[in-house]
């Protein structure tokens, strides 16, 4: 029987890229989520690589949860099936990139390619002027095959300064718009609007004024000729129409993805969620619940105690910021101590893991206790200690996902095997220790689930 290809609406759409990390994505990614959000129009956003931190301002700006794509990854059939479901609802479709356009491989001017999104440029042009212009082109024409959808100057000093910089620019079409400093009510936070620490951007659920913030950015871009960019054409204006996708799967592309099969169907899985343990992709919380689990959140730093459950998962996030809050919180430990002790399954990821260790000790030399169930020491550090795209096997199969901290672990625990990096054959190089200690896994490992719900089910508890 022939198969028919879904017939999907054309949405509007922009892929946002630079030139480097830091240079804006997220702030004019949310910032234009939150500016069409407010004329009622529904966005919808994505971010393009790993990211926990930049979907969290995202969900904020358009009231929607946000989903990673990465052609590596969470793959091409996932990516398809996501933004088509999207284009169904949606007004305006946002996907934030990684790094600049042409880091990485595969990179995201390649899912840009693949996808026919129009790519918006934003560049930190605080200290330039005509080559600004050559930055413009060569992000233009470095690649054959991108629709080009123009660049916004961010970090301008003044609108001569602007002027400058649109005068640098072969195609006067491809300005959209200056960003001087964006203020809040009372003292400028000019170079920290969306705060950053390690790791990346503080989440907006862990500040007061995150709205606000998001408000101002909104406003600094309708100033633009982005911002002020008809929704539909008029007398032959340019429109955002002119950005328009079919987002419907290709006959060419890959299959739709498998069925996940309910391997957790009458299980209840616990999972820590709160400032500590923030480090969720929805598609995780999907995809246990497609393998028929049932999930029990509960908060350490809020004082709960561990729900009645079959399995534990303990997230990454920032046990490090919040050690005495978790060392306080005796009644959880003592629930966690039972619970392993009963050999029941424990799966903690990266800051997951760091909160079961014994202590942590950050870059000034001062150390404090965490919960002491795994033995180790945990050693905050200046210098990345990890970062990047990994694969980890598994019992039930190989699992896609990434590592990036800022600690070490010294730790006599054992290791049961070790990620790898893309290309490189599974565990054939260096890559994240998978440690074993009675009933707990644990590794400063991310994991993707949809990418091996077996191997996550067997993690899990599920017989195999």
């Amino acid at each position: 029987m022939m198969q028919t290809t879904p017939a999907v609406r054309q949405c509007p759409a922009l892929l946002i890229a630079s030139t480097a990390s830091g240079q804006g994505k997220t702030t004019l990614t949310a910032a234009l989520a939150r500016l069409h959000s407010r004329q009622g129009r529904k966005v919808r956003v994505f971010k393009c690589g790993p990211d926990f931190l930049d979907p969290y301002w995202h969900e904020l700006a358009s009231g929607a949860p946000v989903h990673s794509v990465d052609l590596w990854m969470t793959g091409e059939a996932d990516i398809h099936a996501r933004l088509q479901a999207a284009a169904q609802e949606a007004d305006l479709i946002l996907v934030e990139g990684v790094m600049g356009l042409f880091d990485g491989s595969p990179s995201a001017a390649d899912l840009a390619r693949l996808l026919g999104l129009p790519v918006l440029a934003v560049v930190d042009a605080s200290a330039m002027a005509g080559t600004f212009g050559a930055v413009a082109y060569g992000l233009q024409h470095y690649q054959p095959g991108l629709r080009w959808a123009g660049l916004v100057a961010n970090r301008v000093a003044s609108s001569h300064h602007a002027d400058l910089l649109r005068q640098g620019l072969r195609d006067p079409q491809a300005w959209q718009g200056a960003l001087e400093g964006i203020t809040l009510e009372g003292p400028q936070k000019k170079a920290a609007l969306l705060p950053e620490r390690h790791l990346g951007l503080v989440a907006a659920h862990e500040l007061g004024d995150a709205l606000q913030r998001l408000d101002a950015a909104a406003d600094a871009l309708a100033r633009t000729p982005l911002g002020q960019r008809p929704w539909k054409a008029d007398s032959g204006q340019a429109s955002w129409q002119d950005w328009a996708v079919d987002l419907a799967l290709p006959s060419q592309a890959a299959e739709q993805p498998p069925a996940i099969a309910p391997r957790l169907t009458g299980r209840t899985i616990a999972v820590a969620r709160d400032a500590a343990f923030a480090f969720i992709y929805p598609a995780n919380l999907d995809c246990l619940r497609a393998m028929g689990a049932r999930l029990a959140f509960f908060s350490p730093l809020a004082g709960d105690r561990l729900p009645s459950c079959d399995a534990l998962w303990l997230p990454g996030g920032y046990p490090e910021l919040h050690a005495p809050a978790l060392q306080a919180n005796t009644g959880l430990r003592a629930d966690l101590a039972q619970h392993i002790g009963a050999g029941r399954p424990v799966w903690a990821e990266c800051g997951g893991m760091l909160a079961l260790c014994e202590s942590v000790t950050d870059t000034a030399g001062h150390t404090q206790r965490l919960w002491g169930l795994l033995p180790g020491q945990v050693h905050m550090q200046s210098r990345l200690a990890g970062l990047g795209m990994q694969q980890l096997e598994l019992p039930g199969g190989v699992l896609r996902g990434h590592t990036f901290h800022y600690s070490r672990l010294e730790t006599a625990m054992q290791q049961t095997g070790r990620s790898s990096r893309p290309g490189a054959a599974v565990q054939a190089d260096r890559g994240e220790a998978l440690y074993r200690h009675g009933s707990v896994q644990a590794s400063y490992f991310h994991a993707w689930f949809a990418s091996c719900p077996r191997a996550v089910a067997r993690l899990l508890g599920a017989a195999a």
